[in-house]
């Protein structure tokens, strides 16, 4: 088969697996308060499910990138797979909530698998001019699976919120199978290549304390001392972490990512814009729900312009990023989102359902310009051999963005509504702003929604500053 044939073949297994992991996250939002009920489950574990998901992308993503730079991407991809589909089969069989929090966590590990090594398949497959398009055909189709999700997520709630894992397994079975048939190793792979594990120990050390942090600083206060503990331990081993990679002959995470302009401004605009994003569709469904006083999944479908904007822009600016460059449309992109972010801090008790859809589709069109051009930046601007690391630290950073966002949006929650309204909320028992102190709710959504203005300018701003591509030697990076 020619490379110009499989390029398309590869495009369509990475895609399969984006479909696959978004699928799966946004119908279970909206089956939460479904979940919660049937399992008798606790907020917190209820919570838990979601952010396990994300805080294991965030740790082990980076490690996976550079085992699959070592040993090739395919095998690695296909287990993801493999253990995705095994972890929503035991999902759906939870009998408690403790359980599904377990198997959530085996699923993130497949997540984690096929996350880490999708983006470098493409890169390697396509050839550097057209690599822009490719990724904007994979965000609108992460788009797609974002709009449909919740609209799956409520049929299959009238029906068994189990089905909602259950319809992952003949899509796991077709894309391993797929996968399995048609990916191939394109370029050779380097020998003599060591595993780093005392980088990859002090690093999973650090970031899982600095996450761990967050969220449960969100929920449970700052000032406990568990949570200042693990913050001081985060400090500690992020220190250890970056003294072992100086010296490492074959680090984890190659430091010289970091000593390019293109490489360091696109990896800084893309933490950025998840700190600005990560937790807006989180604010609004309790705006819907408990402001509104709307149903939760008719809350969740609501959000749908984010992504249907997405979807439009996302093929149409990664097309361009090829012909005309990733500065301009990802600094662009990221002052869109700002103007959508800006339309938001006007937010009010009174504020209609089609003046927020409005701000809304705006943000989610500059997220869709932001992402493809500065993806197609990161994975062009780095050599064949740190594709997987590099596409590791892209998630990485976006990731840890959103866990930040999150929980500085907990702090607003928490602080305006009453415990058991909370919980009412989100097990769906409570519909409206009894237990809310609106006021105070509304005023934090301000707050919330005026930060990510000023953070989304902050990335245009370090976006549009990136220099021209680095050259690459045998091991570090020729000129800047």
């Amino acid at each position: 088969m020619k490379r110009i044939e499989y390029k398309w073949i590869a495009l369509s297994c990475t895609t399969l697996g984006a479909l696959f992991s978004v699928l799966s996250g946004s119908t279970l939002i909206i089956a939460l308060p479904a979940i919660m009920k049937d399992l008798h489950a606790g907020m917190d574990v209820i919570m838990w499910t979601v952010m396990i998901y994300m805080l294991v992308l965030t740790i082990l993503v980076p490690a996976i990138g550079r085992v699959a730079d070592m040993i090739g991407r395919k095998k690695l991809y296909i287990s993801g797979f493999i253990v995705f589909t095994i972890g929503s089969v035991l999902c759906g069989i939870s009998a408690n909530g403790i359980q599904l929090l377990l198997f959530r966590f085996i699923q993130s590990i497949g997540g984690s698998l096929l996350v880490a090594n999708s983006t470098p398949i493409v890169a390697d497959a396509f050839p550097k001019n057209e690599l822009g398009k490719a990724m904007g055909i994979n965000g609108m189709v992460i788009s797609v699976a974002s709009v449909i999700g919740p609209i799956l997520g409520g049929a299959f709630i009238n029906i068994g919120w189990r089905y909602i894992f259950f319809i992952n397994i003949p899509i796991g079975l077709i894309g391993t199978i797929w996968a399995g048939l048609q990916l191939k190793e394109l370029d050779v792979l380097p020998e003599k290549q060591k595993f780093d594990w005392r980088g990859t120990i002090t690093f999973t050390l650090g970031m899982t304390s600095l996450l761990l942090g967050l969220t449960f600083g969100s929920f449970y206060g700052w000032t406990e001392i568990y949570i200042v503990l693990l913050f001081a331990s985060a400090v500690v081993f992020t220190v250890l972490f970056l003294l072992v990679e100086m010296k490492s002959e074959q680090p984890m995470l190659d430091l010289n990512l970091f000593k390019t302009r293109i490489l360091a401004f696109a990896f800084s605009s893309n933490l950025l814009n998840g700190i600005a994003r990560g937790a807006i569709t989180f604010l609004l469904v309790f705006f819907f729900q408990g402001i509104k006083g709307i149903d939760p999944v008719i809350a969740g479908i609501l959000l749908a312009p984010f992504a249907v904007s997405m979807m439009i822009v996302a093929p149409i600016s990664g097309w361009l990023s090829d012909r005309i460059g990733s500065r301009i449309l990802s600094s662009l992109g990221l002052l869109i989102s700002a103007i959508g972010l800006l339309g938001m801090v006007r937010i009010s008790a009174n504020t209609s359902i089609v003046e927020l859809s409005v701000w809304m589709f705006i943000a989610g069109l500059g997220s869709g310009m932001f992402f493809s051009p500065n993806t197609s930046a990161i994975m062009g601007a780095v050599p064949v051999e740190r594709r997987g690391i590099a596409a590791g630290v892209r998630t990485m950073m976006n990731n840890a963005g959103s866990v930040i966002s999150i929980a500085l949006a907990m702090v607003i929650i928490s602080s305006s509504i009453d415990p058991k309204a909370l919980q009412g909320l989100f097990a769906g028992t409570q519909v409206g702003s009894e237990g809310i102190a609106v006021g105070n709710f509304i005023s934090g959504l301000r707050t919330a929604f005026a930060i990510s203005f000023v953070i989304s300018l902050i990335a245009a701003f370090i976006s549009y500053l990136r220099g021209p591509e680095p050259k690459w030697g045998n091991k570090n990076i020729v000129n800047k």
